[in-house]
């Protein structure tokens, strides 16, 4: 395709708030697209074509391009138009030579002015068209988030989420309509939070823990953190699989055989672009797993029910496998070896005996780390105390080569 499209952001302020380049950008446009809202900012245009966003916007853009390709196409979004905007959809169809970007002042710059918070004392977290509770991977005691609603029934939400988690205690402030001649604040509490906002608004939220034990953001969380019926990989081994498996930003994960998902949802953890697959055999676990992966701020984590390597067939190839159980199934390895991408990496653990030869076969044929991981853990003995081990783990870890 080969239209070209200059993305104009525009602010609560409207036509207004427009640099008077903006302005001419839109004005000398053959066609506007932007939300209903934007193109209502605009003064009259003769001859001017504006067409608002289909919806769905994703899977209707692309007819709407080519409708008017060859045509100077500006279109609208709010502020910055990279921060959650159009602009990053518009590049990932068009590239990047074919998109021009003139931002706004964001609503991210807006509400930290409004608060006073710097840049590195924040964590931005977007949901609009987003699950809210991504919220819940950024949970830690002082820790100050700026949340960019989907609209006014999203402070709300959060406010439920925040009580639920034990930062019931946390200032909120509901920054609406920022720049705008409406703009408006309200302050409160998470947990007696009850105020009906505005369409346009940012959560400020200054996290304070009612209670609630902070979750690291490295790996290895406890396991009482995750709902399981005893079929969960350990803190200790998990900690270990999940750095051989090393979590990229933007790289896919399948889990296979995941139990209560806790190598998936620890890899998304890792970075809010990181992305998992977690196919697990029966129904209650998977149906776990995805409460799981809302409670510790991962809602994204894709769950196939199914039995590997079947259900491994139409999956998009990963970038790591982890293997925690079921490894002697015949065609398992094979078939993750084969699916995973060049230079990905492969971890399998096992704790019988026909495992561990199968890993110490594979290990003398493809090479790798093989390690044998043994954990105790002190519990009393009587009056005194004492070492329980776990059952030994055999590790088997290895780089796909590069093709």
């Amino acid at each position: 395709m080969s239209t070209r499209v200059t993305v104009v952001g525009i602010g609560a302020d409207g036509w207004a708030g427009l640099t008077d380049a903006a302005r001419a950008l839109v004005d000398h446009a053959a066609v506007v697209l932007g939300g209903q809202r934007h193109l209502a900012m605009l003064p009259e245009t003769p001859d001017q074509i504006r067409e608002p966003w289909p919806s769905p916007l994703v899977e209707g853009l692309p007819a709407l391009l080519e409708k008017f390709e060859g045509h100077d196409v500006v279109a609208l979004a709010s502020g910055d138009p990279l921060v959650s905007g159009v602009a990053t959809t518009l590049v990932d169809l068009l590239g990047k030579d074919a998109v021009t970007v003139v931002p706004a002042l964001s609503s991210v710059a807006l509400a930290r002015a409004r608060m006073r918070w710097s840049a590195e004392s924040t964590e931005v977290v977007t949901l609009v068209g987003r699950d809210p509770h991504l919220v819940a991977r950024s949970l830690a005691p002082g820790l100050r988030l700026l949340v960019l609603s989907a609209d006014g029934a999203t402070p709300g939400e959060v406010a439920g989420l925040l009580t639920a988690a034990g930062y019931g205690g946390s200032p909120m402030s509901v920054l609406a309509d920022l720049g705008s001649e409406t703009e408006s604040r309200v302050d409160g509490v998470a947990a007696t939070w009850s105020d009906e906002s505005p369409a346009l608004n940012v959560i400020a939220v200054e996290l304070v823990s009612s209670g609630a034990r902070p979750l690291g953001f490295v790996a290895g969380l406890p396991e009482d953190a995750f709902e399981h019926d005893g079929q969960i990989t350990k803190r200790d081994v998990r900690a270990s699989a999940l750095a051989r498996l090393a979590p990229v930003p933007g790289q896919l994960l399948w889990d296979v055989g995941a139990g209560a998902g806790s190598v998936g949802i620890e890899w998304m953890r890792a970075h809010s672009t990181c992305r998992a697959v977690a196919i697990e055999a029966k129904d209650d676990r998977a149906e776990r797993i995805g409460r799981n992966a809302a409670t510790l701020g991962v809602p994204a984590l894709q769950v196939v029910t199914g039995k590997a390597p079947e259900a491994l067939a139409d999956l998009e190839a990963p970038h790591a496998i982890f293997v925690g159980g079921g490894a002697t199934e015949p065609g398992l390895v094979d078939a993750c070896w084969d699916a995973l991408l060049p230079g990905g990496r492969l971890v399998i653990h096992g704790v019988t005996l026909e495992t561990e030869a199968l890993l110490t076969d594979r290990y003398a044929r493809l090479g790798g780390e093989l390690t044998r991981l043994h954990v105790e853990h002190a519990a009393p003995i009587g009056s005194f105390t004492g070492w329980t081990p776990s059952r030994a783990i055999t590790q088997w870890a290895v780089t796909k080569p590069d093709a």
